[in-house]
């Protein structure tokens, strides 16, 4: 494996982290879903995970694929993948498949395949406001030219996807933030829009509750932040996922009960993707929640390496875009875990188990090692070596 490892090409670091991840994602979704099994598998353990290896090694397979296109590519693909991207989120808007009163899936007809549109939406989102902002350099600190063309594309997708998943709109408006910061989007913009966003939300949530018809989702996003602010006075079965999910943490102690003897997987909802990481804890212990909490740590450590040695704006800006929204939502599953934030639905990027979740995940750290491959640093008697790609150096942000 290490020998194939080696051979890659892109940042080798990347390579190793996904297939301990890998490693992680098939040991904690074979212990969480014994359950489910004898439920819906006549108590064959085996089926999910041989299901899930399956998954994985096609989404390496995917992510190896996307790493050999030249990341200059994506700049044209997002153009087209932009403009089909809103008819795909109105139509899973007023007719996809419906699931807890939200439409998120959209079923591919023949091969019947399930995924959800938001998970397109913002993939080509972050590779449009790249290409965007790195041609518009020049008049970033213009309002019409600089700011407009930026903020447009980035509304529209967060309003469509909204309705259906605060959570995911939420976490692409936040990455849209960074970008901006990251490509020179003036700040008194960028604080503008911080406010607005904040403005925005309360206004949703005061609607939500006062016209719960408007939006279906209304009353589970509000349950679940009342719910989350108001620890003590929640009812148990408001927060039956959470408080679940403490036991869970709370029983594995310092070094956990080893892989395997999770009880919890038994109560707790969701624990092969919304709470996976309980369920990593309560078999690992704090050790292995902090190793995986590292593992994500470093992954984003070497992609703001990637970003700094990048020769070219569009490479800098796709690989802190999309490394960021990844590690961001990681960050947000295990914070939902310790209840450190209330109830999201987001998945643990590359651990989870879902089917088109890990491609898309897997699609993205593809594109990263796509822009890593014009930025390998190679070490010779102690000196970095810089294998320069094409472009013009990154300006300094802010």
């Amino acid at each position: 494996m290490m020998k194939y490892i080696k051979n890659a090409k892109g940042d080798v670091v990347i390579w190793v982290l996904v297939i301990i991840l890998c490693i992680f994602s098939l040991l904690a979704v074979y212990s969480s879903t014994g359950t489910l099994a004898y439920k819906k598998q006549g108590g064959n353990t085996e089926y999910y995970l041989i299901k899930h290896f399956i998954i994985l090694m096609f989404g390496i397979g995917l992510m190896y694929a996307t790493h050999l296109v030249k990341y200059t590519y994506f700049s044209r693909i997002s153009q087209i993948g932009l403009i089909l991207t809103v008819p795909l989120l109105l139509i899973t808007l007023f007719s996809g498949t419906s699931l807890n009163e939200a439409n998120r899936w959209l079923t591919v007809p023949i091969i019947n395949l399930t995924f959800q549109s938001s998970d397109v939406a913002k993939l080509f989102l972050i590779m449009y406001l790249a290409r965007v902002l790195s041609k518009k350099q020049e008049e970033i600190k213009n309002f019409k030219k600089g700011f407009l063309p930026v903020i447009l594309p980035a509304f529209v997708i967060c309003a469509l996807i909204l309705p259906a998943n605060f959570s995911t709109a939420a976490i692409l408006f936040v990455t849209s933030l960074v970008l901006m910061f990251t490509g020179r989007i003036s700040l008194k913009y960028i604080f503008t829009l911080i406010g607005l966003g904040i403005v925005a939300m309360v206004f949703i949530f005061t609607l939500a509750k006062t016209a719960p018809n408007l939006f279906p989702r209304g009353g589970t996003w509000t349950s679940r932040v009342d719910h989350f602010l108001n620890k003590e006075n929640a009812d148990e079965d408001a927060n039956y996922q959470v408080e679940q999910s403490k036991i869970a943490i709370v029983s594995g102690g310092i070094l956990g009960k080893s892989p395997g003897k999770s009880t919890q997987r038994n109560f707790l909802p969701h624990p092969y993707s919304d709470f996976i990481f309980a369920i990593i804890v309560e078999e690992y212990g704090i050790v292995g929640g902090a190793f995986v909490l590292l593992l994500y740590c470093i992954l984003f450590y070497r992609v703001v390496r990637i970003t700094t040695k990048s020769q070219g704006n569009f490479g800098a800006f796709l690989a802190i875009g999309i490394g960021f929204s990844l590690v961001f939502q990681a960050l947000i599953n295990m914070a939902v875990a310790v209840h450190l934030f209330p109830v999201t639905g987001q998945t643990l990027p590359l651990i989870s188990m879902g089917g088109t979740s890990i491609w898309f995940t897997c699609i993205s750290l593809g594109i990263i090692l796509s822009v890593s491959r014009k930025v390998e640093i190679e070490t010779k008697d102690g000196t970095e070596i810089e294998v320069l790609g094409e472009g013009n150096p990154v300006p300094a942000v802010g």
